[in-house]
């Protein structure tokens, strides 16, 4: 199946669960809970979880579906040359405080490689996608738009907009920048939406720094890609995708303007205190 082919499916699929999520969040009508490693879900995140893996495998048979909310165990999925790669709420903490930032994450993954990703904004009624050698666009309000980083006019001393959560401390982030540039925040919610900020050129960097998992970064990292910019790990190098029993995430970060230095931007380790 060709992955142009997936995206209006597709589509239809992450607006469904949008409205679902939405539906939920107008109306307050929720159970909050904490998984066992103490991080918040709720049952809209069970529910979506539930509404995609059913969409998701009629969509296309036999191919398995990993969510965060249903983790395959490693014997089992160790196998799997494609699959699909869900994070149904991503920015459980923004839906509970009401600020609107949360999104629905989806990404195709082939030989450990995310090949197409969607990401949907149910508050905004916005659709982010791609998929490889495609493209990257953002569909908004019937308007559909090609989407790439942003150019910086001075990409040696120009100033840059980093994306950043309202939930990381400030200075874990900008003490990594070793620049004397003039720095703006743009805050806002999930990392899936954080990263379609720069593939759309509102911000240019999106450092995380702390715990995250495979289906944080799948459908976003086509999405940059796709739009000119990267996402790598704390060492600049590509991330992977189900090649251990672990499906967490090391500290990343998404970077636009390829004419940018950026390991002179960040010239501290990442990963460090």
């Amino acid at each position: 199946m060709q992955l142009q082919s997936l995206i209006e499916p597709l589509k239809e699929i992450t607006r469904e669960t949008c409205e679902l999520i939405l539906g939920f969040y107008e109306s307050g009508d929720f159970e909050a809970l904490e998984k066992d490693d103490k991080t918040p879900v709720t049952s809209v995140d069970i529910a979506a979880s539930e509404l995609l893996t059913h969409r998701l495998q009629h969509l296309t048979p036999g191919t398995p579906v990993l969510s965060e909310e249903a983790i395959q165990p490693w014997k089992k999925r160790r196998h799997w040359r494609r699959y699909w790669l869900v994070d149904p709420l991503d920015g459980t903490q923004e839906f509970i405080s009401g600020s609107g930032d949360f999104a629905v994450s989806i990404a195709l993954v082939e030989e450990g490689v995310p090949t197409l990703g969607m990401i949907g904004w149910p508050t905004m009624g916005s659709v982010y996608y791609a998929y490889h050698g495609g493209g990257a666009f953002k569909e908004a309000e019937g308007h559909i738009q090609r989407m790439s980083v942003r150019t910086l006019s001075d990409p040696e001393h120009g100033p840059i907009t980093v994306a950043l959560s309202r939930r990381q401390p400030e200075s874990r982030v900008l003490s990594r920048l070793g620049t004397d540039r003039p720095i703006t925040i743009l805050y806002t919610g999930s990392c899936a939406l954080k990263s379609a900020l720069v593939a759309e050129g509102k911000a240019d960097v999106f450092l995380r720094i702390g715990p995250t998992g495979e289906w944080d970064t799948g459908a976003a990292q086509v999405l940059v890609q796709e739009a000119g910019g990267v996402l790598l790990n704390e060492h600049f190098e590509p991330l992977t995708y189900n090649l251990t029993q672990h499906v967490g995430n090391p500290n990343f970060i998404v970077l636009g303007d390829p004419e940018v230095n950026w390991t002179k931007v960040f010239p501290r380790p990442l990963d460090s205190d």
